[in-house]
């Protein structure tokens, strides 16, 4: 199967630095089904042509499937997969121009942001829907579409049409859009992956539609097919979407060096997939304190499973877009410790890491803690922060540990402010009050902050029904918040204020409810 990118913007070999692949050499890179090699059939001043070209292994691709392909019959061998754009191109694609992908490009930086006249060619794309749906996901990106149907012998007219394309995009973009376009549509047109779905799909899909996905008229049926029809994944993927205004992490997927061939295979991806997935179930359902861990997964704005990403504008947007939820709710928490003059912070049911990534960029913050109660992922967090690369004065200032909220521990005391982020919605009501006692009775940390979603506000997500996660065990009202928050104050000797998170709108409120308790010194 063979892709083709094409460029007449002058000197059309700047394409070579922004695929970091050069024009004057052919390029292996091993997957774990097959080969992909890159070359240039053309490179000028004038005009300069990519090839990704991937030869498939249809033995090494049921190898690499194992126990997790949906059949074992002889169609796992015989099949267009070595022919057609599927999948497995997209695959090789995120792997070999990851980071053109991310829009980086050390050697040139001003390249990944200009906007270039492109031209992609797919010979043979499956394409579910035909020619109609390859015009109705591309061109509200901006592309001119020639989808040229494929009959199924030329020879004999009059037996119609294949399902597959001839599909050729024209148009002017940045290469790191064009490049995500491609990796998250070609299995939408397919209707098929060959590799196991599981809950790290959608970061995936939520990470690669930065700046398009949101506001995409059919990013319902992307958003199905993208994730096999698998409908829990769907409503969650839909519910981020609606929340967080379509936000990405470059972090969730570690940049590699690309000049070496690739050494991730379609396994590894499935157990990265499935050890993350494992770990977010863990988060939420231990977060909960009861009910099933089966069901339950992270909501997107949790510190569980938030991400945080630049607030690029949309391709053909001059403006920046509106900033996500979760990138103000973070920024919000910041700027109120710093107004508070914390130094010593800890973050507790800090999932994967976000916010005490954020807290370790700023010197300020002398100590910083992360306690969750999934070793998993305190795993993940390790990984994402880096901790092993991490510079010595800077991991000194660190501290990761295994807890419950539930539960007093002594290695929760002696810090200047505790942070509860989207944390106690997940916590069943009646072991709120457990939660309560840890937290402003025994830790008595100066300064406690809560984040929690308001209820009313929900009315202003298209898509979401219900509450803003399946694993949400309630969510308050303002008036609902208020009472708990002035109930708790009371108890245990502070002072709270209240104050909104992300555009307060006037009928129902901000999208996010924060409370800022100060302890009192007499008590």
């Amino acid at each position: 199967m063979l892709l083709t990118i094409t460029t007449t913007a002058r000197p059309a070999t700047d394409l070579g630095f922004l695929l970091h692949k050069h024009p004057e050499r052919v390029q292996e890179f091993g997957q774990s089904f097959g080969t992909a090699t890159v070359f240039y059939p053309e490179a000028g001043d004038e005009r300069c042509t990519a090839a990704l070209m991937l030869e498939v292994d249809p033995i090494a691709l049921v190898r690499s499937r194992g126990k997790n392909s949906p059949d074992f019959t002889l169609s796992q061998y015989v099949n267009d997969r070595p022919y057609a754009a599927s999948s497995l191109l997209s695959v090789a694609l995120a792997d070999v121009f990851r980071t053109a992908r991310a829009g980086r490009c050390k050697a040139r930086p001003e390249l990944p942001g200009r906007p270039l006249p492109l031209e992609l060619r797919l010979p043979a794309l499956p394409c579910r829907g035909g020619p109609d749906l390859a015009r109705r996901l591309f061109e509200p990106l901006g592309w001119e579409v020639e989808a040229r149907p494929v009959p199924l012998d030329e020879g004999f007219p009059e037996w119609g049409e294949s399902r597959y394309v001839g599909l050729t995009l024209r148009g002017t973009a940045l290469l790191s859009d064009a490049l995500n376009h491609l990796y998250v549509l070609l299995p939408v047109l397919d209707d098929a992956k060959h590799y196991w779905i599981a809950q790290d799909e959608v970061d995936k899909l939520i990470r690669a539609g930065e700046g398009w996905l949101h506001g995409h008229p059919e990013r319902g049926l992307i958003s199905r097919r993208y994730l096999g029809r698998r409908w829990a994944l769907a409503r969650t993927a839909l519910s981020r979407l609606a929340e967080l205004g379509d936000e990405t992490e470059e972090e969730l997927e570690p940049a590699v060096e690309e000049d070496a061939p690739a050494g991730a295979t379609a396994s590894d991806e499935a157990a990265a997939a499935e050890a993350e997935a494992a770990a977010d179930v863990d988060t939420a359902a231990a977060r909960a304190g009861s009910g099933s861990a089966e069901t339950a997964v992270p909501e997107a704005g949790a510190t569980a499973g938030e991400e945080a990403g630049a607030a690029a504008g949309p391709e053909g947007e001059t403006g920046a877009r509106p900033k996500p939820l979760n990138l103000k709710r973070r920024e919000a928490v910041l700027a109120k410790l710093e107004e508070l003059g914390a130094s010593r912070v800890i973050d507790l049911g800090c999932g994967q890491g976000e916010l005490v990534g954020a807290l370790l960029s700023r010197p300020r913050f002398t100590k910083v803690s992360g306690m969750d109660v999934s070793p998993m992922a305190l795993t993940i967090a390790a990984r994402k922060l880096r901790l092993e690369r991490m510079p010595d004065a800077k991991r000194a200032r660190l501290t990761l540990f295994q807890g419950a909220l539930t539960y007093a521990d002594k290695r929760m005391t002696g810090y200047d402010a505790a942070v509860l982020m989207e944390v106690i919605e997940h916590v069943d009501p009646p072991r709120l009050p457990a939660l309560e006692r840890v937290v402003f009775g025994r830790a008595k940390p100066l300064h406690v902050i809560v984040t929690t979603p308001n209820i009313e506000h929900n009315v202003r997500y298209e898509f979401l029904t219900g509450l803003r996660h399946p694993d949400h065990r309630f969510e308050w009202t303002r008036a609902e918040f208020a009472a708990w928050a002035a109930r708790v104050a009371d108890r245990y000797g502070y002072q709270v204020a209240l104050e909104p998170v992300g555009d307060d709108d006037p009928e129902v409120g901000p999208p996010t409810q924060m409370g800022v308790f100060t302890r009192d010194q007499r008590s």
